[in-house]
This record gives C-alpha cells, structure tokens and sequence, in this order.
C-alpha cells in the first residue's frame, strides 16, 4: 500500500513541475509582449512628431507659391 502511494505521488510531483514550469514560460511570453507593445508604442511618438515637422514644412513651401506636389518634393528632400 505505502509503494503504491508513493508512485502516486512521483507522478503528482512530476505534474506539478510541468505546471510551474508551464506557468514560469507563460509569465515569461506575456511581460515579452508587454515589452514589445511599449516600444511600439514610443516609436509612434516620434513617427507622430516627425509627421507634423514635415506637415508644417509643406504648409510653409506651399505659402511661398509652389504646389502641393512640389511642396512634398521639396520636404522629402528632392
């Protein structure tokens, strides 16, 4: 009787580390994605601010008398 106890209690152990393994990488995975969401994230800040400079250079080209298409060549550096 106590042999077959503790069998069944090597199996239950081997379990339990698989669980807390499993639960150690998926923790892992999650703080990963929460990492690479920020840093997504801060990239679009200075997207965001790169886009209104150039907004704001095509305005100004455009109030000297180009076009709109010359404008954008010109604030693209062509």
């Amino acid at each position: 009787m106590t042999n077959e106890n503790s069998q069944e209690k090597k199996k239950c152990g081997r379990k339990g580390s698989a669980m807390l393994a499993y639960g150690i990488i998926q923790l892992g995975t999650s703080v990963a994605s929460s990492v690479a969401l920020v840093a997504i994230a801060l990239n679009f800040c200075s997207l965001k601010k790169e886009a209104k400079v150039f907004n704001e250079c095509v305005e100004e080209v455009k109030a000297s008398g180009k076009s709109s298409s010359n404008a954008v060549s010109f604030c693209n550096g062509g």
